[in-house]
């Protein structure tokens, strides 16, 4: 009897998952401030806000790309071949961007309540998260092996479930060595040559696998 997730997919979708969490963006980044700021606890308090919201976005790609799925197998293919694009697109764009990332956000004091549903809206409001998860998630999903909604629904928790801890060992390690990041230029410069490299790839393989996928 088939899994629902097969071992193949699962190890190349825990892998791909685990780079892209523990390269710095800019969700890293305000984790990154809040916990200079205030430390560790307001930390990872933002980062529990932000996996809230991270939620709604799960939700929704599970809902909307199992209804394009029922609605079209083509449309589906469309899509997962979009998504490669996009993730190809943010690496290009990632590489090319001339503005320069900073960990020196002003952050303005808050209690730890307010924190978290700040990180909830932070989250909710990034239109870039929505994308993100319509582009990366399709990649991993077989609708031959049926439950596609459970698919999405799954992944998209382990990925949640991985950012909750790669993003709490950035607030732990930011809050105590806040010093040291706000001075180390060449951390942030350095993330985005590896943001952009890791997207790119990550978009053409997944472009490439998707092929070997049947939607009938």
């Amino acid at each position: 009897m088939e899994t629902i997730l097969p071992l193949s997919t699962l190890s190349l979708f825990l892998a791909g998952a685990f780079i892209l969490l523990i390269t710095p963006g800019p969700a890293v980044l305000y984790i990154v401030a809040r916990s200079m700021d205030q430390g560790r606890r307001a930390g990872v308090v933002s980062v529990m806000g932000v996996q809230t919201g991270t939620l709604v976005h799960v939700l929704a790609a599970t809902l909307g790309l199992s209804a394009i799925l029922l609605t079209s197998a083509l449309a589906f293919d469309i899509v997962k071949y979009l998504g490669a694009a996009y993730l190809v697109y943010l690496g290009v764009k990632t590489l090319l961007d001339k503005t320069p990332l900073t960990a020196n956000a002003v952050v303005e004091r808050r209690s730890l309540g307010s924190i978290y549903r700040q990180g909830v809206v932070v989250a909710v409001l990034n239109p870039k998260t929505a994308l993100f998860f319509f582009a990366f998630l399709p990649q991993f999903v077989d609708p031959a092996r049926g439950a596609v909604g459970v698919q999405f629904l799954l992944l998209g928790l382990m990925f949640t479930l991985m950012a909750l801890f790669t993003d709490g060992t950035y607030a732990i390690l930011s809050g105590t060595a806040g010093g040291w990041l706000k001075r180390n230029q060449t951390f942030l410069r350095a993330q985005k040559y590896i943001s952009g490299t890791i997207y790119i790839g990550l978009g053409l393989v997944t472009a490439f696998s998707s092929g070997g996928h049947k939607s009938s």
